[in-house]
């Protein structure tokens, strides 16, 4: 019987119907993977490929175990990430995060986690895909949404507001900001997002939003990322769209300064969610988490965190 590995190259060449594609997966040649096959092939007396000089094809046979070894490999792997959990220390969590939300909320804090609770150790998996928690080694998760995510549960963490913001040394160097309009003539960046019909709020909704009725968008400079937009704030006295709870740590240490109590929400109720499976709804050390998470962002909308 072919071993698990073996199953792998075939499943994945089954997926891809080219050679070629399936070995880039799996880290091997075309080569290999053509003779894997054909050593799979020839241990059960089995013909999986039609092959012809431009094209493969799964035969009938083929077919029938392709989508069994699919499955059987979608069931070893939660196996393995169930059985991974349950060895795990009961002190640790791994949470899973975006870089962004790592950077500017997480990481600025994890100290203080630590003191909190000394004995509940933090993992994390930064990366922006999403996460399967039945077959990724993961304990929760903050997703960016609305709120709807199925199978879980979510924990609102808190509002996505735009705010302007500028450095401090382009107030130092003399100039004045008295009112929204004196923003017009100086460079405006913003994040430039969409998402089906929903758009990251840009400086012609910023200036609607501070009833100024005439304004002219075409010279603002759109970037990316937020963090793009916070650096073209910090090296070149741009003034900037950000969102109010990435850059908390950046007002309350004076390297941003906040222009105005103008701001302008995400549309479509988007934003940061902490997620977790329902079954583990009473998991100690996940109410511990989120119950710090939840302490640790009123403090920041009080200020004193």
């Amino acid at each position: 019987m072919p071993g698990t590995r073996a199953l792998k190259i075939f499943e994945a060449a089954g997926r891809h119907l080219n050679f070629t594609r399936a070995a880039e997966e799996v880290g091997l040649t075309p080569a290999a993977v053509s003779y894997q096959i054909k050593e799979i092939e020839d241990q059960l007396g089995i013909v999986l490929f039609a092959r012809t000089s431009r094209s493969i094809r799964l035969t009938p046979a083929g077919g029938v175990l392709f989508e069994a070894v699919g499955e059987a490999l979608d069931g070893l792997q939660r196996a393995v990430s169930r059985a991974s959990r349950s060895q795990r220390a009961l002190g640790q969590l791994c949470v899973s995060l975006g870089a962004r939300f790592a950077t500017n909320w997480m990481l600025p804090r994890l100290s203080a986690f630590q003191v909190a609770h000394p004995r509940l150790k933090l993992r994390f998996d930064i990366t922006d895909e999403i996460r399967d928690f039945e077959v990724d080694d993961i304990d929760l998760a903050i997703r960016f949404g609305d709120g709807n995510f199925d199978g879980l549960n979510s924990v609102r963490l808190f509002d996505t507001v735009m705010v302007a913001v500028c450095s401090p040394r382009l107030l130092e160097a003399g100039q004045h900001f008295t009112m929204p309009a004196d923003l017009i003539g100086h460079t405006l960046c913003y994040r430039d997002w969409r998402r089906g019909d929903l758009t990251w709020p840009d400086w012609r909704m910023w200036m609607q939003a501070a009833g100024v009725d005439t304004f002219d968008d075409s010279a603002c400079v759109a970037f990316a990322d937020t963090s793009h937009v916070v650096q073209a704030v910090l090296d070149s006295g741009a003034i900037g769209l950000a969102d109010l709870a990435m850059i908390a740590n950046d007002i309350a240490e004076g390297r941003l300064v906040r222009l105005f109590n103008i701001e302008v929400p995400v549309a479509g109720d988007q934003t940061y969610h902490l997620v977790y499976p329902h079954d583990r709804s009473e998991d100690p050390a996940i109410l511990a988490f989120r119950d710090w998470m939840l302490a640790a962002i009123e403090a920041q909308q009080q200020g004193s965190g």
